[in-house]
């Protein structure tokens, strides 16, 4: 069965979000091969959705839920449709600080996971960061971070592209 396509998330299997599985979908009581790797923000634990009941947006209706934090976009003066789009029909991320969804050129950007090392070493750290107010370290910290940096670690890189200028653009997290 062919998976259904995120706009705002193109490659869900490559970033883990959509993996492979036998279960069946708390949704629509289906098992089609593949479930949501990431937490729903619901009221109640929800184990296994399926990517369809995301797509089409059953799953945040049926569970009162959401599945991304968007306020970000809300204060990128991002438009409500497209915000709605991401918190309810697009698979996620998991940061430790809370995800916060990039944009460009009026639109929300698309998400492709952890950034490359090769990546991260052609980071301008003053255009291309955000959230900018976090990265306040010396250049001397900056050269050890893209030195030592692999995807999954810590600091933590998330690649976003935008859609109409392809823009590279990152969002980073450490603890």
């Amino acid at each position: 069965m062919r998976l259904p396509g995120f706009k705002y998330h193109p490659d869900p299997i490559g970033t883990g979000a959509i993996v492979p599985s036998s279960e069946t979908c708390e949704c629509c009581g289906f098992a089609r091969g593949y479930r949501y790797s990431r937490p729903i923000l619901a009221r109640t634990e929800i184990e296994n959705v399926c990517p369809w009941c995301i797509a089409d947006g059953s799953a945040c209706r049926k569970f009162d839920a959401d599945i991304n934090e968007v306020g970000s976009l809300q204060g990128d003066g991002i438009a409500a449709s497209i915000r709605e789009e991401i918190a309810t029909r697009t698979p996620g991320y998991v940061s430790w600080q809370g995800e916060n969804w990039l944009s460009c050129c009026d639109d929300a950007c698309e998400f492709w996971g952890d950034a490359s090392a090769q990546d991260v070493r052609r980071i301008d750290r003053h255009r291309d960061v955000f959230p900018k107010h976090t990265l306040t370290v010396s250049d001397i910290e900056w050269f050890k971070i893209v030195r030592n940096y692999e995807p999954a670690g810590n600091p933590t890189f998330y690649k976003f592209v935008c859609r109409h200028c392809r823009r590279v653009k990152y969002a980073w997290y450490c603890d």
